[in-house]
């Protein structure tokens, strides 16, 4: 079980060291890293985090800009001894582009892979929905182009119900077990955040999403509680999502 830090973003702009320090009290053994490292090198956060018991296993990042500042980046993971490094966020409305950012993340891949590290994707509902030309999607491209060796897929459950209802399928729980079952590409991690049935994100537990349903389809190595906008505060949020999960998993 693991904690996407941007759901406690606001607590980590007032006080990041007291919000990490009361993840570890929750009982978070793992973070997910956004939004950087606060003033901190990657060295100095590996040893803030160990000494609270918390490990650095994943992080986001978006598509390096040139390979210096992807040597920086696989570095950078390394030295906090993360797992995996993730592509959090790509959106456009061009066939070319989507095939392009596809062929950047093969290169950034297969770099991670001989540093030892697992590469993946982060999809929002928009892969699912947009249509690039011919009824073709963001999804459809990416799934074709990523290579299956080199890349994996972080899913975000929200995100993929979410896309379903945009497409106006019966069963949107039924979507997303499709998207995880269907791609070529490894599914090694999940975000579960819940959702209301107006299409807010709710705490864990609180919403629709039938989350024991997806995980008996597919089980993976890293459950990482997430909601961007809680629903009454950042650490309740923590709780309860850390709360469900440990009974929902063991």
């Amino acid at each position: 079980i693991s904690m996407q830090l941007w759901t406690v973003r606001d607590d980590l702009a007032q006080n990041y060291d007291a919000t990490l320090a009361y993840l570890a009290e929750i009982g978070y053994p793992r973070i997910e890293v956004a939004l950087g490292y606060f003033g901190r090198t990657a060295k100095q956060l590996r040893e803030f985090l160990d000494g609270l018991g918390i490990r650095a296993t994943s992080s986001h990042d978006g598509i390096s800009p040139d390979d210096a500042a992807l040597d920086t980046k696989i570095q950078n993971a390394l030295t906090l001894g993360q797992t995996y490094m993730v592509v959090p966020y790509l959106n456009s409305d061009s066939l070319d582009q989507w095939k392009a950012w596809a062929e950047r993340m093969n290169v950034e891949a297969r770099a991670a892979r001989k540093a030892g590290l697992k590469y993946g994707y982060h999809n929002h509902a928009h892969e699912f929905t947009i249509d690039l030309g011919g009824g073709r999607t963001p999804w459809d491209v990416l799934t074709a182009e990523l290579d299956p060796r080199l890349v994996h897929l972080e899913i975000d459950i929200y995100w993929a119900v979410t896309g379903g209802v945009g497409r106006g399928v019966r069963d949107p729980e039924r979507f997303a077990i499709d998207v995880i079952k269907r791609a070529p590409q490894r599914v090694l991690q999940y975000h579960v955040k819940d959702r209301h049935l107006d299409g807010d994100m709710a705490d864990l537990g609180t919403g629709t999403i039938d989350f024991r349903r997806v995980f008996d389809a597919h089980r993976v190595n890293e459950y990482i509680v997430e909601n961007d906008t809680p629903d009454v505060t950042p650490r309740q949020t923590s709780e309860v999502g850390y709360r469900y999960l440990r009974k929902l998993r063991y």
